[in-house]
C-alpha cells in the first residue's frame, strides 16, 4: 500500500474490510477465489447467485493484520456489505468501508500487476490524494476486459461468461462457494456459449453499456457470433481453446 500525489486515483473505487473470526474462512465459503491471498498478490474474485450468475465483482487483497481488504465499486460497496452480511449469522465478522483508496498507473513503479491482466497496469490502495487517473476505462476497454454491475448485469450473466476462468476470477480446487455448482458443470463441460465481449458501437440490442467518447460498447454475444467484438490475446487463446476441446 502506498500514498502519491499523481494522477493515479479510480475515484469509482472504495474498500472494505472484512475482518473478526476468520475472515477468510468466512469469505472462503461464498465468493468464486480463494480467499487465502497474500501479500501483494491481490485476487479478482466475484460474488455469484445460487444459479451462478454474478451479482458483484471485485479484487480481495491482504489487510496485513488478519483482515481482507475488498476493492470494489464505490456505488455498489453498500449493497456488497449488506448482501455479505446477510450470510455471518451468529459469526463475529464485520465488513466495513474504509478511508483507503485506489489507485492505478499503466506503467510499473507503484503496486502490483491487475491480478486479471497484466496488460492492464498496476493498481495500490493508499490514501485519497491525487487526481483522479487517466486512460483507466480506455485501458480496460481496449483489452476486453469487463467489471462493474452496469457491465457485467447483476443476476444476468453466469459467471464463466464473464471470462472469470481467462482472467483469473475463479479457483476450482477451492472447495464449495455461493454458485459453486453451476460454475464448475460449465467448466467441465467446456460449455461456454456466450461471452461478454468489448466491440465497436453499434446496433445491438444485448449492449450493456456504450462508451461514445470511446466509441465502444460492452455487449453479451455468443461465441460463434462475435462479430467485430474486440479479440485481446487471451480471448483468442480462450476461443481456440473451447473449439479444440469441443472437436476432441
Amino acid at each position: 500500500m502506498s500514498d502519491t500525489s499523481s494522477a493515479t486515483l479510480l475515484a469509482d473505487r472504495a474498500v472494505l474490510r472484512v475482518a473478526g473470526d476468520d475472515p477468510r474462512g468466512f469469505l472462503m465459503g461464498l465468493v468464486t477465489q480463494d480467499s487465502a491471498i497474500a501479500p501483494d498478490a491481490p485476487r479478482w474474485s466475484g460474488l455469484l447467485t445460487p444459479q451462478g450468475k454474478a451479482l458483484f465483482d471485485f479484487i480481495l487483497w491482504d489487510g496485513g493484520d488478519g483482515s481482507l481488504l475488498i476493492d470494489c465499486e464505490a456505488a455498489q460497496a453498500e449493497a456488497l456489505a449488506r448482501r455479505l452480511s446477510l450470510y455471518r449469522l451468529r459469526r463475529a465478522i464485520t465488513i466495513e468501508p474504509t478511508e483507503l483508496r485506489v489507485h492505478w498507473s499503466p506503467e510499473p513503479g507503484w503496486g502490483v500487476a491487475d491480478p486479471r491482466l497484466a496488460d492492464l497496469g498496476y493498481r495500490w490502495l493508499g490514501d485519497a490524494t491525487g487526481a483522479p487517473a487517466t486512460g483507466w476505462l480506455e485501458t480496460r476497454l481496449r483489452y476486453g476486459v469487463a467489471e462493474g454491475v452496469a457491465e457485467l448485469g447483476q443476476d444476468q450473466t453466469l459467471w464463466l461468461e464473464c471470462n472469470a476462468r481467462e482472467l483469473g476470477g475463479v479457483s476450482f480446487t477451492k472447495g464449495c462457494y455461493v454458485g459453486q455448482e453451476n460454475t464448475a458443470r460449465m467448466h467441465h463441460r467446456m460449455k461456454v456459449n456466450r461471452r461478454l465481449v468489448v466491440a465497436r458501437i453499434g446496433e445491438d440490442d444485448r449492449a450493456r453499456v456504450r462508451y461514445p467518447e470511446l466509441g465502444l460498447m460492452v455487449t453479451h454475444r455468443r461465441v460463434e457470433a462475435l462479430g467485430d467484438a474486440l479479440r485481446p490475446r487471451w480471448l483468442i487463446d480462450a476461443l481456440a481453446e473451447d473449439a479444440l476441446a469441443a472437436g476432441a
